[in-house]
């Protein structure tokens, strides 16, 4: 005879269907938080795009400003970016609303990442043994920490300056630039959440060292290593120019650094 899905195991575990039955309000609170933050961010379009979104592109933006001021003390005129703005077309005759929409969806993601992980957590919360969630408190403010310090990382500082790569870049002057606002808008906000996921490195690398997949051993024999993939992956998100690379490339090794030290404090402690 077949148990009941809800029913657990001779030896007391919950069987799949249990988890999955446990897990379904959590996903179905996360997925009504991601919806409530953002139809939200619907209402506020004008903040979102004209504000925050078309920022980077403003020559009144705060890095362009502090770039340029940068650029004139030093005599280097080529730290000056985005000190002209530019209109932004649409080719599509749906462009503006599906960009409406789909920008309305990212802003409730990312505001709503505390939340999903905290309902995540909820559903780890009772496998874990008394140790492990004392261990882990504070995960979910860590994550979101890292979270949005590599988003607002990604859109003070990378944004602007790949905006301004692809604005100048041309191959020859018989054509003419003229910047789509899909394309604008996907790339500001690939850059700025790529770069949120990046800085998650120590998080990850702690979950690792604590499963005993990895060791600090392990980390600082591949370190070279480490360094390649890092440039190779900052070459993929920047525009293809070495200011621009080291400028991602020297936070993420130093975060690899921290993901070091992260380990060694792990394993000590779990001696």
């Amino acid at each position: 005879m077949t148990e009941n899905k809800n029913e657990r195991t001779e030896q007391g575990q919950m069987t799949f269907f249990g988890h999955i039955d446990a897990l379904r309000p959590h996903l179905i609170k996360g997925t009504a938080g991601l919806l409530i933050f953002s139809i939200a961010a619907f209402f506020f379009k004008d903040l979102i795009i004209d504000k925050i979104l078309f920022g980077p592109q403003s020559p009144d933006f705060i890095t362009n400003r502090i770039l340029c001021r940068l650029g004139e003390l030093t005599g280097s005129k080529a730290l000056c970016i985005n000190n002209v703005e530019y209109n932004l077309i649409n080719t599509k005759l749906s462009g503006q609303f599906i960009l409406h929409i789909t920008v309305s969806l990212v802003s409730g993601l990312v505001i709503a990442v505390p939340y999903i992980i905290w309902e995540l957590w909820k559903f780890i919360k009772p496998a874990l043994a008394p140790r492990e969630i004392k261990n882990s408190r504070y995960l979910v403010l860590y994550v979101s920490l890292c979270f949005f310090t590599g988003i607002f990382f990604g859109y003070f500082l990378i944004s602007p300056i790949t905006i301004s790569f692809f604005q100048t870049y041309t191959v020859s002057d018989s054509i003419t630039n003229l910047f789509d606002i899909s394309s604008y808008l996907s790339t500001v906000l690939n850059v700025s959440l790529a770069c949120g996921v990046v800085f998650q490195l120590p998080i990850f690398i702690y979950f690792l060292t604590k499963t005993g997949i990895v060791n600090s051993d392990f980390l600082k024999k591949y370190r070279k290593h480490a360094v390649i993939v890092i440039l190779i992956f900052a070459s993929i998100i920047t525009p293809p120019d070495v200011f621009s690379q080291i400028l991602i490339g020297i936070p993420m090794y130093l975060l690899y650094e921290l993901s070091i030290r992260i380990a060694v404090r792990t394993e000590k402690k779990a001696i």
